[in-house]
């Protein structure tokens, strides 16, 4: 009786999205035992007209949902800072004053967030204090022109997230016992490393290798993968001057759209093992789960669904 006054009941869990001139690509997940499920996934066009977007919210029910944008590695800025040593209240602002040089921007002009680095149990002296954090910065207008179109389209924003923290909680899947385990996620035109340990992003280094250098000819190949080895050496190399009692277990190669030896170079250039991972493995799709090319495409968009952090912009 009177259903039609009654609203949507919210469901449980994050749904990640993102919009471009393709469209909307979503998925949506929940963190569970014993394993984190994904219920809903994919992509929808959008056309040119300013209401399409409403029309396609409306008839995906976005209204029932708590969503999450995720930006492009171009919307915006992760730098590697010092910890100033300030009261936590104060903590954003002199973030700010340390990034201002940092960016190619007013600081005025910026939108800015910190992610801690965690400090290694064992550090003491002058390496506990030597504390560093990510500065997250992403000009304003960009920020509020997607809570904007968001708003028009009544898709309740909640979160906005960049891959690096989306591919943290990807890895923390994967994570066993006291070491830590990298992930490698490789885009079109760029590459993505991050290092977990205890479900905690430790480090992330982008690199301008995609998929799209993988599938040239023999050598053309082989340089692309050699300058992705010394990228990551570089990064583990950082890891271990900082956390010197935590081993890298292993790299994870992100599935891309085709096979490629991305996982057997990188064992033997590295000495580190590297294999191939299958989200199926590792979530629960109430569909049995996407292809590799799904996978590939959608990555950042599970991960961001599997966020544990509470709403904040």
């Amino acid at each position: 009786m009177l259903g039609w006054l009654r609203r949507e009941k919210k469901v449980q869990g994050w749904f990640a999205l993102s919009i471009d001139t393709r469209g909307i690509q979503f998925a949506h997940g929940r963190n569970a035992e014993p394993k984190s499920q994904i219920s809903v996934y994919g992509a929808r066009e959008v056309g040119a007209d300013r209401q399409d977007l409403a029309k396609v919210a409306q008839a995906m029910h976005l209204g029932r949902y708590d969503c999450a944008a995720l930006l492009q590695p171009g919307d915006y800025q992760l730098l590697l800072v010092e910890a100033p040593n300030v009261p936590k209240e104060e903590l954003k602002s002199a973030i700010r004053w340390r990034i201002k040089d940092m960016i190619d921007y007013h600081v005025d002009d910026a939108t800015v967030d910190v992610l801690d680095i965690p400090v290694e149990a064992s550090a003491a002296g002058a390496a506990a204090r030597n504390h560093l954090m990510y500065a997250v910065s992403a000009r304003n207008d960009l920020i509020e022109a997607t809570i904007r179109r968001c708003d028009e389209a009544k898709i309740p924003l909640s979160v906005i997230d960049i891959p690096e923290t989306a591919q943290r909680n990807i890895a923390a899947l994967f994570e066993e016992g006291e070491r830590a385990v990298g992930v490698v996620y490789l885009a079109e035109q760029w590459g993505l490393l991050t290092i977990n340990y205890r479900g905690e992003l430790c480090l992330a280094r982008r690199f301008d290798i995609g998929v799209q250098q993988l599938a040239g000819d023999a050598s053309a190949v082989e340089a692309a993968l050699e300058r992705v080895a010394v990228e990551i050496q570089r990064t583990l190399d950082h890891f271990d001057r900082q956390f010197r009692s935590i081993p890298v277990a292993k790299l994870l190669i992100a599935p891309t759209p085709a096979e490629t030896t991305v996982a057997a170079f990188l064992t033997e250039r590295l000495g580190v093992e590297a294999q191939n991972i299958d989200l199926r493995e590792a979530l629960a799709f109430d569909d049995g789960g996407p292809e590799r090319e799904t996978q590939w495409r959608l990555f950042h968009h599970f991960g961001a669904a599997l966020r544990h952090e509470t709403k904040a912009l």
